[in-house]
């Protein structure tokens, strides 16, 4: 932190925000190959939690690269410091007591690392929607899996740049084989019926 830079804190917590709000705060991060499901597991059930009067917010890599982090490539540094950028606005959303999805390809372990570190890892639920690279592909109506091939698109995951698959998740979900229907179920399950 530069010398010249003095943090505040607002009177007002983040548990002064929840009660006003009468809900918890905490993060789900769903993570995958392209392809594997995040935008629409995380739009159904944002749609669902808004729907029982959740305050809710999803954050999501396409939208989030359009704007807040249009200046990075696919570098891997850039990579991380774009999943460093999303975790620390996750973290704002938290502390005004607003529930929040991020779906991001995130497909290093110590990138998942760092976001535990930056949000306390009580805070956020880590989703991993395992799907096989060939189904990945086969979904794909952007056809960015056939541009990689073709070195069209370069360090794009799971053709020219690696997917590690995570060690410890809170969740898997096959989304192979499951209906979004079920998926979305499985993540609000065990994201609410723990509390």
């Amino acid at each position: 932190m530069h010398t010249s830079l003095f943090p505040t804190q607002s009177p007002i917590t983040r548990a002064d925000r929840q009660a006003l709000l009468g809900q918890g705060a905490f993060a789900i991060w769903l993570y995958g190959l392209s392809g594997s499901g995040k935008t629409t597991i995380a739009y159904h059930l944002e749609q669902q939690l808004f729907h029982e009067k959740i305050l809710v917010y999803c954050l999501d890599g396409d939208n989030i690269r359009n704007g807040l982090c249009r200046d990075l490539s696919f570098t891997q540094a850039d990579r991380t410091e774009n999943l460093r950028r999303v975790a620390e606005v996750v973290k704002l959303f938290l502390d005004a007591g607003i529930l929040c999805i991020a779906s991001f390809i995130t497909p290093k372990e110590s990138d998942r690392a760092m976001i535990k570190e930056i949000l306390g890892s009580g805070n956020v639920i880590d989703v991993y929607l395992q799907c096989s690279l060939n189904t990945c592909a086969q979904r794909d109506v952007k056809q960015l899996y056939k541009m990689a091939q073709n070195n069209r698109i370069l360090n794009f995951t799971g053709v020219s740049s690696l997917f590690e698959p995570p060690e410890q998740p809170s969740l898997v979900i096959d989304t192979e084989h499951e209906s979004i229907e079920d998926c979305v179920n499985a993540v609000y399950r065990h994201c609410f019926h723990k509390g």
